[in-house]
């Protein structure tokens, strides 16, 4: 790609839009004004916005390589997912290139880099509510979405049952005898996070506990962030005697709080993380947990992907994964009410 090439972004900053409006223009979406589609396309001609004609030649034929565009590549369930995806590919003649992508500035670049340049045939995206990085996302083009529903007919997804992952965690920790029992979310904005949350409610309200503000904590994923979380609930006499933290990691940063300050898990407070990591069972003590089989995952969305290249007139195709409970240590009876910070 050339060094001085007009940008999405250029044409947003002359027209004085956003850079989604200007994808939505590109793309052809309904959801913007007359006015503004003029404004955005005389930018788009004043500028001289074109994409890598000199790649075009490439749009007749096939690439016989597929993106998948993540977060971040570190992260255990991303990379889960991108090794099953990739032997999937593999076993159906095609090259898979993963990228990270921590923002929608860096996804519209790539979208800009790897669709407009036509250098794949197809593209899976994960956590793709993220951020707006769906504002770039191309019509019409062999997607499939990672972890999150589609609301777009034409893009299929592929996505763990996690409404009943909250609830088998909470019913879990519910049948050992809890009530009273914290719940860290993930990010607010992913559906996994409200899915997972909403599963959480309906097991409370199952057992006749209605939920209390208190008990609802936000977290980011990391266990830095259930740590801290942890140590506040504490420290502002928040009463507990377990804990469903949305993915493991913010369990083991749980685990590790209530450790710092000599409350023992579970004799007095049980918890209970999602993931399944391959570690979790090493833990001390092992991690109860909801496993999702993260490689298999992977592996579906590549299949339906290239099904949807290799046959576009099918319909598309969704699945959802099913969530299975792993008992282990860290979940106990209940000894004692409030036992958290009694």
């Amino acid at each position: 790609m050339e060094r001085n090439r007009v940008t999405i972004r250029d044409v947003a900053k002359y027209a004085g839009v956003s850079h989604q409006t200007v994808s939505r223009v590109i793309n052809g979406r309904e959801q913007v004004t007359t006015e503004t589609r003029q404004t955005v396309e005389n930018a788009i001609q004043v500028l001289g916005y074109r994409p890598n004609a000199s790649a075009r030649s490439l749009a007749a034929g096939k690439t016989n390589t597929i993106a998948c565009i993540s977060p971040n590549l570190v992260d255990y369930t991303f990379a889960a997912i991108i090794e099953g995806a990739e032997l999937m590919a593999r076993q159906h003649g095609y090259f898979l290139l993963a990228a990270s992508a921590p923002s929608e500035i860096e996804f519209s670049a790539l979208i800009e880099q790897l669709y407009e340049s036509r250098r794949i045939d197809g593209l899976l995206v994960i956590n793709p509510y993220i951020d707006h990085r769906t504002d770039f996302l191309p019509d019409k083009f062999p997607t499939i979405f990672i972890g999150d529903v589609s609301s777009r007919s034409e893009v299929g997804w592929v996505a763990l049952d996690d409404e009943n992952a909250g609830y088998q965690a909470t019913h879990h920790l519910v049948e050992l005898g809890h009530r009273n029992i914290l719940c860290i979310l993930g990010q607010e904005y992913e559906a996994c996070t409200q899915d997972r949350k909403q599963g959480y409610i309906t097991a409370l309200k199952q057992a006749g506990v209605s939920v209390r503000s208190e008990w609802i904590l936000t977290g980011d994923w990391t266990a830095t962030s259930a740590y801290h979380l942890i140590l506040q609930a504490l420290k502002e006499g928040v009463a507990f005697t377990a804990i469903f933290a949305q993915n493991d990691r913010m369990a083991i940063g749980a685990i590790r709080a209530l450790r710092d300050l000599g409350i023992r898990v579970p004799d007095q407070v049980s918890v209970i993380g999602v993931d399944d990591m391959p570690l979790a069972s090493y833990f001390d003590p092992s991690l109860t947990t909801i496993s999702q089989d993260m490689n298999t995952i992977g592996q579906e969305a590549a299949r339906l992907l290239i099904e949807r290249i290799t046959q576009p007139e099918s319909q598309q195709s969704y699945r959802r994964f099913p969530v299975k409970l792993e008992n282990r240590k860290s979940t106990a009876q209940i000894m004692q009410e409030g036992g958290g910070n009694q």
